[in-house]
């Protein structure tokens, strides 16, 4: 594993990320398969910095059972969001524009909605961070049958 500082070359976003190895690194920022967390970019490069590498599990002073770990940080971020916001379903982009021009009271949501919604989103200043599906909960049943019938 490798840890790299990262910086979106679309908003100046500086954050970081862990890879399985510079080569994984570099396949899925050609495949533009790693977003920007603050806009949803894709232009991403690696930062100037020393990189966090574990050589080997013998550089741990424990073995870190690191698949179960993120297992269980998923389980509790998918937990987190359906006990803690209103799932909006498709309509998540004008619910966003409605809370931020104080058309709707703000409260926490998730949902779904298009690359081009998001861009639009962001271009009109409204904070929209897509979630990683392993941390994104499944729609409600109610709220996919309650869709269907519009």
């Amino acid at each position: 594993m490798i840890l790299y500082a990262l910086i979106c070359q679309d908003c100046d976003h500086a954050f970081e990320g862990w890879f399985a190895s510079s080569e994984a690194f570099d396949r899925l920022a050609k495949r533009k398969q790693i977003d920007c967390p603050d806009c949803a970019g894709h232009k991403v490069a690696k930062q100037i910095m020393a990189p966090a590498v574990r050589p080997s599990d013998k550089a741990l002073p424990g073995k870190i059972d690191e698949a179960a770990l993120m297992k269980e940080l998923a389980r509790r971020a998918r937990q987190h969001v359906s006990q803690n916001f209103d799932y909006v379903g498709d309509g998540f982009a004008e619910e966003a524009r409605a809370m931020y021009y104080g058309e709707q009271e703000d409260r926490p949501i998730w949902g779904e909605t298009t690359r081009e919604d998001r861009e639009a989103l962001a271009e009109e200043g409204i904070a929209a961070v897509p979630l990683p599906a392993p941390f994104a909960p499944k729609p409600p049943k109610a709220a996919k049958r309650k869709q269907s019938l519009n």
